[in-house]
């Protein structure tokens, strides 16, 4: 049996609630840990029809984009349109979990599927997330302690790095002291001055470690007292955050552009809205999935050629095309966030592959782009 446990546990691996903004609400609206998922269905908005086919469909959880309760509320009484899908979703046993600005900020997310939507290559996060925050930690061993050494501070989370574990540098080198009154000194003896050949150990470590790689080196270590050093690292770039940039596989002229776009995204009323000389060449394009007029300082310091993605409002777009650089392509919300359900979709199934679990699952092809006429 597959539980909704079994289900959050590789949702939340695959899109961290702590990559989510600080504003956002995201994770498990409604459901019981405990409760069994046979069937899934993937939506961008819990909307009342999005509800209404996880119920009517027998769906045990429906995931979405969107939340349902972004802003605080202090009731969910049926009188409400939320409420009345809280109300229904309770009744209907069907689990609701939101993965929102966290599955923007996750490698593979949201952008990453608007990417590969019209066939970028090559793609760099445009808002990188910060790596997380690393240590190296420097100890003085005893040359024939350098091995135990090495495995205790490997078992206690130093040493990894991407494929390799147990990573290391050492050089061998001279240690000097003289143990006082009082010391116990595993080599040499109180009052004489002692010269150990000793190996400089260096490993890194992510700083949540920290503290366990700590208590495994002065219980590795002979000395009674051992010198060390931890050194907090630069922060460095990841590869997770929002947006993302890339190259087509080809250059286009910008209406041809504008058209693959239409092509590669669910047909909306909003359609596809150009700014830009038609025959300009499109090479290199940066991608916000969903409103993206926040990110056009970083869009131009990018120095892409287009810009595509979603809610442009009048005021940012003409102060941006001012500057004459990128062309602006903009599409419905909704459209360009749609791609990512089947990445979703896939790497969920995968994961739960991976625990021994099989779903039933399901993409929402429901428009829920508020625009539903274009005169």
């Amino acid at each position: 049996m597959t539980t909704l446990a079994d289900v959050l546990a590789v949702l939340d691996r695959l899109y961290n609630p702590a990559w989510a903004e600080d504003w956002d609400a995201v994770g498990l609206v409604t459901g019981d840990p405990e409760q069994e998922v046979r069937r899934i269905l993937f939506a961008v908005d819990p909307m009342r029809a999005v509800v209404d086919e996880a119920i009517d469909g027998g769906f045990d959880l429906l995931v979405t984009h969107h939340p349902l309760l972004l802003r605080g509320v202090n009731s969910v009484a049926a009188t409400t349109p939320k409420g009345r899908v809280i109300t229904d979703l309770i009744r209907a046993g069907v689990a609701l979990h939101v993965c929102h600005t966290n599955a923007d900020n996750a490698n593979p997310g949201v952008s990453d599927a608007l990417a590969a939507a019209i066939g970028l290559r090559d793609t760099r996060p445009l808002k990188a997330m910060p790596a997380e925050p690393m240590d190296k930690v420097v100890v003085g061993v005893p040359v024939a302690e350098t091995q135990a050494m090495l495995d205790a501070l490997a078992k206690a989370g130093a040493g990894r790095i991407g494929n390799y574990e147990r990573a290391a540098w050492s050089v061998t080198g001279e240690g000097t002291f003289r143990p006082l009154a009082g010391a116990n000194p595993a080599i040499g003896t109180v009052g004489d001055i002692e010269v150990v050949a000793e190996d400089r150990i260096e490993m890194i470590l992510p700083r949540r470690h920290r503290r366990a790689v700590r208590e495994a080196l002065i219980a590795a270590h002979s000395y009674e007292e051992p010198a060390y050093d931890f050194y907090e690292l630069a922060e460095l770039p990841s590869e997770r955050g929002g947006g993302r940039v890339g190259v087509l596989a080809e250059p286009l002229p910008l209406a041809d552009f504008a058209r693959l776009v239409a092509e590669s995204l669910p047909w909306t009323a909003h359609g596809v809205r150009v700014a830009g000389d038609p025959e300009r060449t499109i090479e290199t394009v940066a991608v916000v999935g969903g409103a993206g007029d926040s990110e056009f300082a970083r869009v131009r310091a990018a120095g892409v050629d287009a810009y595509l993605t979603a809610d442009l409002r009048h005021h940012p777009a003409t102060e941006a095309r001012a500057y004459g650089d990128p062309a602006l392509v903009d599409v419905a919300h909704w459209a360009s966030e749609w791609p990512w359900l089947a990445d979703a979709e896939r790497l969920l199934l995968e994961g739960l592959a991976g625990r021994g679990s099989t779903v039933d699952t399901h993409i929402s092809t429901l428009c829920t782009d508020a625009w539903t006429l274009r005169i």
